[in-house]
């Protein structure tokens, strides 16, 4: 998985602009974000139409707030520049959830 460098919320635009991008927010001291990493690779895999990028939250503090994420493990897609969904809570995730949030989501050309 790609790792977003230190960014601003602008220059995030340019990185989500085309195409399908599924952020996914952590930190490396966060057990929940532990919990689901593990599963990540399999996620990627079962969804390669989407670009996962993993973001750290603790370096990435300014672009989490402008995103209103406030809690992770969390995710944030994007579809052309688009936002078309995301799961953003505290709360530890499994990967039945995050593909059923994957499942969910629907492209503005659907």
């Amino acid at each position: 998985m790609e790792q977003l460098p230190k960014m601003s919320s602008a220059d995030l635009k340019d990185v989500v602009k085309s195409g399908k991008t599924m952020l996914f927010f952590s930190a490396t001291w966060c057990p929940d974000c532990a919990f689901i990493k593990p599963a990540m690779p399999a996620i990627e895999a079962e969804y390669p139409d989407f670009k996962f990028i993993a973001v750290d939250r603790d370096e990435n503090i300014d672009l989490a707030a402008d995103l209103n994420v406030f809690g992770i493990p969390s995710f944030i897609a994007y579809a052309d520049g688009q936002e078309i969904g995301r799961l953003v809570n505290k709360d530890r995730k499994t990967k039945a959830e995050v593909e059923t949030f994957i499942n969910s989501l629907s492209t503005p050309a659907d």
